[in-house]
């Protein structure tokens, strides 16, 4: 599974840092969230599905 933040329609509610803190950062400058790395760990599946489903702003894409 990839996972990536679209930054144009990224606002900063920090919803997906909270339901997958290893997997998002927020930017110290404007608080937009990036993903840290592409891939994602099987482990972490499920909280970045949760961040996705969090995101009020669809945001976040996954590719499976």
């Amino acid at each position: 599974m990839k996972v990536r933040v679209d930054p144009e329609r990224c606002q900063g509610h920090t919803l997906c840092a909270m339901r997958a803190p290893d997997i998002f950062e927020l930017s110290e400058i404007d608080g937009h969230a990036t993903a840290l790395d592409e891939e994602v760990p099987a482990d972490q599946e499920e909280a970045v599905k949760e961040a996705v489903l969090s995101c009020p702003e669809r945001a976040i894409t996954v590719i499976s």
